[in-house]
Order: C-alpha cells, then structure tokens, then sequence
C-alpha cells in the first residue's frame, strides 16, 4: 500500500524494518503473483540442479554397497560425510556434496539414510532380519 501511494523503497524499509532491496523482492512479487505472495512459500532455491542424474544415483547406490574400506577409509561403515567424500575421490560427482544432496538422493532412490550396517546389503545378499528377543 505504502508503494501505491508513492513511498520510495527506503521510506518502506524503515516503516517495517527491512533493506530497500526486500521491499523491491516484495513489490515485484506483489505485481507477479498479486496477493498470492502473503502465502507462505518454499525458501528452497527454485533453481537448485539435481547433482546426481539416474546414472549417478545408481553409481552412489553401487557404491554404498562396498564397505568404505574398498576406499582406504579407516572405517567399515558409512556415513554422509564418508559418502560425500568418497563420491568426489571416485569422481561420481565433480565437487563435494552436502550432507542434505546425498540425503536426498538415497531418499528419490527409495532407500531412508541409516547407518549403513543395518541396510546396505551386497547385490543378491539376504537382508538380515532383526531379533525380536
């Protein structure tokens, strides 16, 4: 309302507590979408590229499957940070991912991220069942 009745953006600012260019990100969000801007939104980036493509997914789910000593990690067991780290060494992806990006991409591929000793299986091996003692 301030901007329809002609109040700059610094004016604006200062009424509400925001820098200019918040008000700019708003006044134009309020001319693109009207009133639809009040609704909450997703902060995630709406230009975020997905790292891992169907071949990459299926390169850390291959991966997964070895025991990162395969690597000369010190540890038998994955982590996110291991798998990360092992991705960008065996050039499965071109730059460290984060934690969230491999996350993420377990979760597409339909396996939930724990720790891996409970769920990453060599091809064809049984899965263990859990003891109910």
């Amino acid at each position: 309302m301030a901007s329809a009745r002609g109040d700059t953006t610094i004016v604006i600012a200062k009424a509400v507590g925001c820098s200019p260019q918040a008000v700019r990100n708003v006044v134009r969000a309020f001319e693109t979408r009207g009133l639809a801007v009040l609704a909450m939104q997703s902060r995630r980036p709406h230009a975020a590229i997905k790292v891992f493509d169907a071949e990459r997914s299926d390169r850390l789910k291959a991966l997964l499957h070895q025991s990162p000593r395969q690597y000369g990690k010190a540890r038998s067991t994955w982590t996110l940070a291991l798998a990360a780290e092992v991705c960008v060494e065996q050039g499965v992806t071109a730059k460290r991912v984060s934690l969230e990006t491999i996350r993420d991409t377990l979760k597409r591929l339909g396996v939930g991220w724990r720790r891996a000793k409970t769920w990453i299986r060599r091809p064809g091996s049984p899965a263990r069942t859990r003891n109910t003692r």
